[in-house]
């Protein structure tokens, strides 16, 4: 039986940070990757772009981050988004920033960044074992000793001194995240926060995305109702797809949304498509439009206020002829046109499987996790790294900057106490 000194469980981005800290700083590393190949869910990241991280400063950072950001300032400290900048500039990989602080890859490509990443643990001579699932853990006498596997249909033991789990959550279940991770604490006495998706598409009732999907949206906000009370907002870009709403603020408002929705808690989504006008400005807006194009045909008029998708459906609801001409619009139309325009309403009906939802949230408890370190509280020399530990961000990259810096930190933690 082998025996090394860190073995990680996951060659996705802790994984591999995790490895490549680990063997440069001189440990005995050993990979064990259930898939055939590495990085699987990273070559899909940033719809094959890869969002690297984000430029905001810690504090921001911790603001995007649930359930508690705090657990990762240690994390941050020790290896933040500047330090894989650089680590990736060294191996001859360029970074741009773009909107909202998302650095991206220059080339567009997420295969450089794996390709680096995986460039950087194999120049320190960590070795991997691919298509070989962890089954267990080895335990003796409250501290891991190694872990049981299955390779090629046959059941091995491998001895290490400590452990690293790196094997995501169990969004995108395809590139091998399937929860194994969870099983694997469970198993010696953690606890696991019920995992669900996050960063996911909503389903709405009704066929009125439907109607509208492909339609993007931008500039708008979208305010959740939860029981007929306003609970939280966001303004951006968002999308109609033909199951319901997507895009990136209703990826941002969905985790908060699914766990309402858990709650079995009744939610509506409100759409105000001109969040820039107050309902008396945008008053003033339509009489002056109406004034203006008086002899229109309103369905004309519309394409001044809305996208072609969206007309037909705002002369339907409001129940307008569509002939009518600007002038003849009366103030009771005028009103529905305006409420209608602050106030596109859908109830939710639920949500997108994991295979579709980009991060899961829930998972170890962070509580059995010293901070400091990554170490289980309850298990010696187990370390956990990644979407595994029940912490889980928006969208910007702030995701794969947890899985770089709690990699990073459990590294450092597993050798600085073997020498």
């Amino acid at each position: 039986m082998n025996n090394y000194d860190v073995l990680v469980i996951g060659a996705g981005v802790a994984g591999l940070i995790a490895a490549g800290r680990a063997a440069k700083l001189d440990a005995n590393v050993l990979v064990i990757e259930k898939m055939r190949r590495p990085g699987i869910k990273l070559l899909l990241s940033g719809k094959g772009r890869c969002n690297i991280t984000n430029s905001d400063d810690i504090d921001e950072f911790m603001k995007n981050i649930h359930p508690n950001g705090r657990f990762l300032k240690h994390a941050f400290y020790k290896f933040f988004s500047k330090d894989i900048i650089d680590l990736l500039h060294n191996y001859g990989v360029e970074t741009v920033i773009e909107r909202g602080g998302r650095v991206f890859p220059a080339s567009n490509k997420s295969a450089d960044i794996l390709n680096t990443l995986l460039s950087n643990v194999k120049k320190y001579g960590a070795e991997f074992i691919y298509n070989c699932k962890v089954t267990g853990l080895l335990i003796d006498q409250n501290s891991v000793s190694g872990v049981k596997i299955i390779e090629n249909g046959q059941k091995k033991q491998i001895a290490a001194k400590k452990v690293i789990i790196c094997t995501g959550g169990k969004s995108y279940p395809a590139t091998g995240s399937t929860g194994d991770g969870y099983i694997l604490a469970k198993s010696v006495g953690h606890t696991i926060e019920s995992p669900f998706p996050a960063l996911v598409p909503i389903v709405t009732k009704g066929n009125l995305a439907e109607q509208l999907q492909g339609l993007a949206l931008k500039n708008v906000k979208v305010i959740v109702w939860i029981n007929g009370k306003k609970q939280t907002e966001a303004f951006g870009e968002m999308l109609f797809t033909h199951f319901g709403l997507s895009g990136p603020i209703i990826l941002t408002l969905s985790r908060f949304i699914v766990k309402e929705l858990i709650n079995n808690s009744k939610i509506d989504i409100s759409i105000d498509l001109k969040p820039a006008l107050d309902v008396s400005k945008l008053d003033k807006r339509l009489l002056r439009d109406l004034n203006k194009y008086g002899k229109k045909q309103i369905d004309n008029i519309f394409k001044f206020w809305l996208p072609a998708k969206l007309i037909p459906l705002f002369i339907k609801a409001c129940d307008i002829d569509p002939i009518k001409e600007g002038h003849q619009i009366t103030g009771q139309e005028r009103n529905k046109i305006k409420s209608l325009m602050k106030d596109l309403r859908f109830e939710v009906a639920g949500y997108r499987h994991f295979k579709e939802a980009i991060i899961t949230a829930g998972g170890i408890k962070t509580k059995e996790i010293e901070p400091k370190t990554m170490q289980s509280k309850l298990v010696k020399n187990l370390y956990f790294a990644g979407e595994v530990i029940d912490v889980d961000a928006n969208t910007g990259g702030y995701n794969l900057q947890i899985a770089y810096s709690t990699g990073w930190l459990a590294a450092e933690s597993c050798v600085k106490s073997i020498y």
